[in-house]
């Protein structure tokens, strides 16, 4: 086996997966560059603070809304045609936003494309899942969450520039449309390049069945990460605001600190699914989970640019071990059912989760120590519950439907 292979075999790039990957970098980097300004983009249109606590909701509560019939369909129809099918309704939304420069037309619209990464979610692990064997799993999820990392990085910096040139309406609308582009050329490769699935056919449409299933070391991670969420959310949608209204931060340079997190979380991917693999899991999750929580405090006090880029750095290292949590989940879930399970997961989270971020709509009008204080609590009690009751979790076995 030359050098070649070995990386090919080491990191699982294989046809589907490089299709996959693709993907990602393509649909990532439209819809980073227009939904990460999306608060900014309410307020210029006329509406309130309470809009984007509204967005921000919605956006929880229709990640976990759909995550569930979207792994129903990826089990169902397979991996490519729910992908198919996932694409079009993202690009629809984006239509919606770019005819119609309302903020009313922005929530409805964002109803279509903001589904697009929890629908879609479903049915890219159980790609990796099907395409990888067990034990390269978390270095699949690990190069997913990696590769999400450069549009996440080159998005906001791409919008922040656009916004610069032709102001935060027409710049935001402008970037809406470079979104519809990268997704249609994203839904032609994915549809020449990833294999057929040979096991559609078999979802599951009952969650109340597949939640039997659930074993009771992925329902305790997914208490802990509830709590946790909690700290992510109540603050995410005015993590902007903070930056640039409150602290007088300039889109470009919000782009900036948006990078300094993903290039944080960029280089911790592969050391920590490669020590993942091989070890305990535990360690890594608590990681994650703290630095979930030190995040809005140390956010709280960063009313400078050099602050603010240490702040992010911490962002970025919350990423620390996600890919280890997903990998989790996949490992758990009944062989030919992974993405409803994964869906299941996210659909119980995010309902739950959704709530919190309505609520730091009405924190921050309290006042934005407010917000992120209450954010710091909630992921401060998530991690002490991980610790405490959590376990290794790479130990337990799946329940399987046929039992």
């Amino acid at each position: 086996m030359d050098w070649r292979e070995r990386i090919v075999d080491v990191f699982g790039l294989k046809r589907s997966m490089i299709a996959l990957l693709s993907m990602v970098v393509l649909v990532g980097l439209g819809e980073k560059m227009a939904e990460r300004f999306l608060p900014l983009y309410l307020l210029a249109l006329g509406g309130g603070i309470l809009s984007i606590g509204i967005l921000n909701a919605m956006d929880n509560l229709l990640s976990a809304l759909y995550s569930f019939p979207g792994g129903y369909l990826s089990d169902r129809l397979g991996t490519k045609r729910a992908l198919l099918v996932f694409n079009l309704i993202a690009m629809f939304g984006y239509v919606i936003v770019i005819l119609f420069p309302y903020w009313q037309a922005v929530i409805v619209g964002s109803v279509f494309f903001l589904s697009w990464t929890a629908i879609s979610l479903p049915a890219t692990m159980s790609l990796v899942s099907r395409v990888l064997p067990e034990n390269r799993r978390t270095m699949g999820v690990s190069l997913h969450s990696l590769v999400r990392r450069f549009p996440m990085a080159l998005g906001p910096l791409l919008g922040g520039l656009l916004i610069g040139l032709h102001g935060e309406e027409s710049g935001i609308r402008l970037a809406f449309v470079c979104a519809l582009i990268l997704g249609l050329v994203s839904l032609v490769l994915q549809q020449a390049m990833i294999e057929e699935d040979p096991r559609r056919g078999r979802g599951e449409k009952r969650p109340s069945r597949l939640w039997r299933f659930m074993t009771p070391a992925l329902k305790n991670l997914l208490v802990s990460d509830i709590l946790v969420r909690f700290a992510e959310q109540i603050p995410y949608a005015f993590v902007v605001v903070w930056c640039v209204k409150n602290n007088g931060i300039s889109p470009f340079q919000f782009g900036i600190l948006t990078t300094v997190e993903m290039v944080a979380a960029v280089l911790v991917y592969i050391p920590v699914a490669y020590l993942a693999d091989r070890g305990t899991k535990k360690p890594f999750v608590v990681v994650t989970f703290f630095n979930f929580t030190i995040f809005p405090l140390i956010l709280l006090f960063s009313t400078s640019f050099p602050m603010m880029v240490a702040a992010f750095v911490i962002r970025g290292l919350k990423e620390f071990g996600e890919p280890t949590r997903k990998a989790l989940i996949l490992d758990l879930a009944p062989e030919d059912q992974k993405a409803g399970m994964f869906g299941l997961y996210y659909l119980v989270r995010d309902v739950i989760v959704s709530g919190a971020a309505l609520a730091g709509a009405f924190l921050w009008e309290v006042s934005p120590e407010a917000n992120l204080l209450t954010a710091t609590a909630c992921g401060l009690l998530g991690t002490l519950y991980f610790w405490i009751y959590g376990r290794d979790l790479g130990a337990a076995a799946p329940v399987s439907p046929s039992h």
